[in-house]
Order: C-alpha cells, then structure tokens, then sequence
C-alpha cells in the first residue's frame, strides 16, 4: 500500500486551506456587524462611487477564482508550462499576501486575530511556494532526462 502524499494532492490541499482561511480573514472582519458594532475602519475613504464598488468586487472575485483554478488546473493538467505558471502564482499571491500583513500593521486600531491569520496564511503560501516549486522541477528533470538519453 503507497501512503506517500503527492505533489497534486499537498498543492490542492494547501490552496483549499488558503481559500478557506482567505474566506475566514473576509467573515472575521463582518463579524462584530453581528454584535451591533461598525466595522469600518482607517484604511482611508470608503468607496462611495458604484464604479469604485464594482471594481473592488471585481478584483475580490479574481481573488477568489484564480486559486479555486489553480486547483482545478492542478487536478487536471501536468504539463511542465501550466506547472511553471502556476508556481508564478503562488509567488504572486505570497507576494500579495506579504504586503497585506504589512499594511494590516497600519491599521487603526491593529485586530492582531487578523495579522495572526494572515501571517499563517503567508506561512501556508511559503509552503505553497516550495510544494509548487518542488512539483515543477520534478517533471522538468523527468523530461531532461529522457532527452539525454
């Protein structure tokens, strides 16, 4: 009997708890609406215009959808290109997530659950990043090699 866990499953995996976690940082900030408290705060003016509103939700929607793809095309596809751009991904979305954590620390006053969750979702897309970088080398040297011979 094979235990060993493969790439495709760590990788499917690891984007599930992200999206998860994602949706759980997105549900942790509404929730004091259900204690009758605001739950705006300091990130500067609210989006007033429908314009500005709809492009959010936009890019929240590309947010989502993109990792939800990447598991699909994970399941699915196992050619060295769609491995290359998705470990592109996953960098993107380290980066992206770095970048949250630091302007989080700017807001006022700082919800340290929401920093906390955040640093564990960039650790999870660290690992993200190895697991996806690992599975792209491992059909590369594959492929090498039977070139060479």
């Amino acid at each position: 009997m094979n235990t060993k866990v493969s790439y495709l499953e760590k990788i499917i995996a690891l984007w599930t708890v992200f999206l998860l976690g994602t949706i759980f940082h997105t549900q942790l900030a509404l929730m004091p609406l259900f204690h009758g408290l605001d739950v705006s705060h300091g990130h500067g003016e609210a989006a007033t215009n429908i314009n500005e509103i709809t492009y959010i939700l936009w890019l929240m929607l590309a947010f989502f959808l993109l990792p939800m793809l990447a598991i699909v095309g994970t399941a699915f596809y196992n050619s060295y290109r769609y491995r290359s751009i998705h470990f592109g991904l996953t960098v993107v979305y380290s980066i992206m997530n770095f970048f949250h954590v630091v302007l989080d620390l700017f807001v006022d006053p700082i919800a340290w659950y929401q920093i906390v969750l955040m640093v564990v979702l960039f650790l999870i897309g660290i690992i993200l990043n190895v697991v996806s970088y690992q599975w792209m080398q491992q059909g590369h040297h594959r492929i090498k090699l039977s070139q060479s011979s």
